[in-house]
Order: structure tokens, then C-alpha cells, then sequence
């Protein structure tokens, strides 16, 4: 796909226009998540930390909308950057919301076809993510539809900007399907569990992409002292393509108002 809004920075897809970087790594400090459901506000600080905002972790989780079992959306990440002065430019792989000849619509004629498609939406929580977008875009939000590649995201890191991904953990690391408890705790059921979605930040490639590091807020996930995790590229680009089964299969890029795009 190409560029929907036309708004991102350009991205290299041939490897000599990286002056043959071979591997590129951001420094981005880990946070642990408080309990099974904050990833995602806790990756936001992550990111934000990368770029000198210092916010505290209660603050973060103040500033975002939650779904119902207590989780959140990138889009919300997305709008809670907005609000403090970043540009947000959002990567989406979500059918159920936008449909493949939509590539290449303006902001407004995307937002209308995003309003017709609302009362289409019987999910709930599938419905409150597509107004959510409505929101993005009308905050001068990023919308784009590009085919996921090593590229993109080797573009992006290459740009200095730490990538926010929406997955699938439960395929990432082979990870047993969870099942949530009356207490809201998650716990491991193969036959009763459901796929986990899951946040991470991505900071790093080795190989020009054949491997990326992530930094992973879950403090379960195997990692080393520094709280690197070095992962295939075509497994962590099918582990957000099948985000999509937990509403999430998407980037999230942000940087400062002061930065050059």
C-alpha cells in the first residue's frame, strides 16, 4: 500500500539509500507494566522518557482511555501524544475498519468513509476504536496504510523514533492463550484462554532487519540485564498483523513539535 494522507516523512526501501546500515539501535530505557493491563500507557512513558518528558507513570495512565477489561487502544496512545504536543502518525492493519480501497483518500473524504462505516461495526469495542480514529484525525493525527516490511520499520528507527506496536503476544513468544480470573488477574489456559494482545516499543535492528530489538514491559518476558529482546522480523512482523484478533495490528510514531519530519 502507499501513502494514504500524503503527511509522513518519506521512507527508504532500498537498502543503499541506508548507507548500507547494517544495524541501528535507539536508546530507550525499560519500564516494568504495574499489573496485566497497562503495556500500553507504560510503553507511552517509555517513549516519552526517549524524548526527554519526564511524566510519572500515574499520570500517563490518567491521560488515556481505557476499553472495559481495563486495556487500551494506539489509538488513544496516539490521541494522548496529540494532547501533549507530538505528532502522531499511526500504521494500520485493521480490515475490520478500513477497507483496502480507502489507500490514498484525503483526511476528510477518509474521515467520512470512517462515519459510514460506524453503524457496520456490531463490536462494541470495535465501534469505540473507529470514533477513536474520528478524534485522531480531527487532532491532526497521521493515518497511514504502507505494506509492513523490515523496511518500514527500519525507516522509522533510522529516523530516531522508537516504534510502538500493537501484537499479538500469544504468537510472538509462543506464549500459552490466557484466561481472565473474576480478580481481573490473567492466567494460562490453553483450552479456555484467549489470545493476548499485547504493547511493545521497538528500538532497534540487527542484520538490516532480519532481527529487531524490543524492549518489553511485561516482566515475565525472558530479557537480558538490559532489558533487551531480540526477535526474528518476519515473526514480530506476523505477530502484529495478528494483532488484529486483539483489535491491535498497528505502529504507533511520534516525535516532538520542535523535530523535523
Amino acid at each position: 500500500m502507499t501513502d494514504m494522507l500524503g503527511a509522513a516523512p518519506p521512507l527508504p526501501e532500498d537498502r543503499r539509500e541506508q548507507e548500507d546500515r547494517f544495524a541501528h539501535e535507539l536508546r530507550v530505557q525499560r519500564f516494568l507494566q504495574p499489573d496485566d493491563v497497562t503495556c500500553g500507557p507504560t510503553c507511552l512513558r517509555k517513549v516519552y522518557d526517549f524524548y526527554g518528558l519526564r511524566v510519572g507513570e500515574q499520570e500517563v495512565l490518567g491521560e488515556i482511555d481505557r476499553n472495559e477489561d481495563g486495556g487500551t487502544l494506539a489509538v488513544f496512545l496516539g490521541i494522548s501524544a496529540l494532547r501533549r504536543g507530538f505528532h502522531a502518525c499511526l500504521y494500520s492493519y485493521d480490515l475490520q475498519i478500513f477497507d483496502p480501497t480507502w489507500d490514498g483518500l484525503d483526511r476528510a473524504d477518509l474521515a467520512e468513509k470512517i462515519r459510514a462505516r460506524l453503524p457496520h461495526l456490531r463490536d462494541a469495542k470495535r465501534r469505540q476504536a473507529a470514533e477513536a480514529y474520528l478524534a485522531f484525525l480531527e487532532m491532526g493525527g497521521e493515518l497511514v496504510f504502507r505494506d509492513l516490511t523490515p523496511a518500514l520499520l527500519r525507516g522509522i528507527i533510522d529516523r530516531g523514533h522508537p516504534v510502538l506496536a500493537g501484537l499479538s503476544a500469544t504468537y510472538l513468544y509462543n506464549f500459552m492463550r490466557e484466561r481472565q480470573t473474576a480478580d481481573d488477574d490473567l492466567v494460562p489456559d490453553d483450552i479456555g484462554g484467549e489470545p493476548t494482545g499485547h504493547f511493545v516499543v521497538i528500538v532497534g535492528y540487527e542484520h538490516w532487519g532480519r532481527r529487531f530489538s524490543l524492549r518489553d514491559p511485561a516482566e515475565h518476558v525472558p530479557v537480558s540485564p538490559d532489558g533487551r529482546q531480540v526477535v526474528d522480523g518476519q515473526r514480530l512482523i506476523n505477530a502484529i498483523l495478528l494483532g488484529d484478533v486483539t483489535y491491535d495490528a498497528v505502529l504507533l510514531e511520534m516525535w516532538p513539535e520542535e523535530e523535523a519530519a
